[in-house]
């Protein structure tokens, strides 16, 4: 991860990337607003001050947002209620106040990335895992580079499950949002179709029975 650290104290400046490059992090500072608005294209993240000599940082934030949504998180002395909200009505993602224990920063540093893997997840139709390949926009599946075929109701099980990999799906949850319901006949079919599923895929490890509860999508064959 590539971290911009906007911030005009050298002492706080060197603080700051010192404590993010001992967890890891590839940390760049910048002492003026202006950098920031040419780099950043670079980061991955970026440590936004308000007090710095070019440019006001509600000022900077405004004009990275017209061009970039790189994460934002404002690190600041001003604690009062008006700055807190106007940093965030302009688009910081976060909003941390001087003096920052480094162990909050790095939290609030990690819940952004996960937001935003999620979203760019999301935003994507295809799933890989291995040589399996799922489409959800076309509805397709190929293992292997052959393509699969499902009735519609296997898709829609595989769907559930890609869309929450790593996580138990109940068979009641599947019942529900398939079928409608959870008759003992709709269970059955369930199985049915489960077992279909796992046919096709040929990848006896990609779906793992919880027993007494549902499935889990491994992404491992």
């Amino acid at each position: 991860m590539r971290i911009g650290v906007v911030e005009d104290d050298d002492g706080v400046a060197s603080a700051l990337v010192d404590a993010l490059e001992a967890n890891r992090i590839n940390a760049y500072r910048m002492s003026r607003g202006a950098e920031v608005l040419t780099r950043h294209p670079d980061f991955d993240l970026v440590l936004l001050d308000l007090g710095l000599p070019d440019m006001d940082g509600i000022d900077v934030l405004r004009h990275l947002r017209q061009v970039s949504a790189v994460p934002v998180i404002i690190l600041t002395a001003r604690d009062d209620e008006r700055s807190v909200v106007r940093g965030l009505r302009n688009g910081a993602d976060d909003y941390l106040v001087k003096p920052a224990r480094i162990v909050e920063l790095l939290a609030r540093i990690e819940a952004i990335r996960r937001r935003a893997h999620r979203a760019s997840a999301a935003s994507t139709s295809m799933r890989e895992f291995g040589d399996v390949i799922i489409d959800l926009t076309a509805r397709s599946v190929q293992v292997a580079g052959t393509t699969i075929a499902l009735t519609t109701k296997e898709f829609q099980l595989l769907e559930m499950l890609v869309d929450n990999p790593g996580t138990a799906v109940s068979r009641q949850q599947m019942m529900d949002q398939i079928w409608g319901d959870a008759f003992i006949t709709v269970s059955r079919s369930l199985d049915v179709h489960m077992t279909a599923l796992r046919s096709k895929l040929g990848r006896p490890g990609l779906i793992e029975t919880i027993r007494g509860f549902g499935y889990r999508w491994t992404g491992e064959p």
